[in-house]
């Protein structure tokens, strides 16, 4: 009963530390007493510092078993069902291929790190950022920069460069900094614990900063024709999304456990930041891009409870 009530305890400090850094960044929004790069400044450091630190933290003492698989596959089944489902629907329906492409990117990529190891952290603690960091870096991380810019080159109409995509790829710290730590791993080699001390601290920060960062970047267009596109892109990737997921790793592949529960979380995030940035940056309807970000991530606060209730009883 005393651990029940520690772990639940634990839970709480952790949701309340996640309210409370986005109610902090909307304030900061609001205020607007920071420079208006602020936001993209955070997520540079998140990307760049914490999120290498806890690649080196964990997943050097990670056991590789085929579990894992469960985690690795969320974010390519998740693209693969977002193309199918929007790539189908913008044809049929006679939707511009960059309205097409917004949707594709903004439903299919799940915000799995900024958003995702803070929810992951208040719910199954600190070892649960361990299968959260196999979900991001290999799934989401490495589809974002792959297929992810092939999709966002193909609907804007620009020519497909395979060399940029890959030095894109093997230039980027996280991955450099996953790649380091899965070579760790694979040859049994360790930090010494005053290092792994520093490691576990830096990648600490990546909570607060990152909510502040995304509390700096919510916002909502009232006035917007696209309020339709929102519902449909949000639907999929709050409730279709997971649901495929649940359907797939708990119903047909009989899976079970936190693995298996972490990666059905993950699934269920909000849109992920980076892949809107992308869309913009591509010029697929960056409003509606930014309004799936906006919307998705209060939305899928309340959506996530009914995914965890959902497993926690399966």
């Amino acid at each position: 009963m005393h651990q029940v009530l520690s772990t639940l305890r634990t839970s709480m400090e952790s949701l309340f530390l996640l309210v409370l850094c986005l109610l902090i960044g909307l304030a900061l929004q609001r205020s607007q007493s920071l420079p208006a790069n602020a936001a993209a400044s955070l997520n540079q450091f998140v990307l760049f510092v914490p999120l290498p630190a806890l690649a080196f933290y964990y997943i050097p003492e990670i056991e590789l078993e085929r579990h894992l698989l469960y985690p690795l596959g969320v974010a390519w089944i998740s693209i693969a069902a977002s193309w199918l489902v929007f790539g189908s629907l913008g044809r049929w329906l006679g939707w511009s291929r960059k309205l097409t492409g917004c949707l594709v990117l903004t439903s299919g990529l799940g915000n799995t790190s900024f958003v995702g190891f803070p929810v992951i952290e208040a719910l199954y603690g600190k070892e649960g950022l361990a299968t959260a960091l196999i979900v991001d870096q290999p799934g989401s991380f490495v589809v974002l920069s792959t297929v992810g810019i092939v999709i966002a080159t193909l609907y804007s109409g620009d020519v497909i460069r395979t060399g940029p995509i890959i030095r894109k790829i093997m230039l980027f710290p996280p991955f450099i900094g996953f790649v380091l730590a899965v070579a760790m791993n694979l040859f049994d080699l360790h930090f010494p614990e005053f290092i792994c001390a520093g490691l576990y601290r830096l990648g600490s920060t990546i909570t607060p900063v990152a909510l502040v960062a995304v509390g700096l970047q919510l916002n909502l267009d009232r006035r917007s024709k696209h309020l339709g596109f929102l519902a449909a892109g949000l639907g999929f990737k709050l409730l279709a999304a997971p649901a495929i997921i649940y359907l797939l790793y708990v119903v047909i592949l009989k899976g079970s456990g936190q693995v298996v529960q972490i990666s059905l979380m993950e699934a269920a995030m909000a849109p992920m930041i980076t892949g809107v940035i992308l869309a913009s940056t591509h010029g697929l309807k960056p409003r509606l891009a930014n309004m799936m970000v906006g919307v998705g991530i209060p939305f899928s606060l309340i959506t996530l409870m009914g995914w965890y209730w959902l497993i926690s009883n399966s």
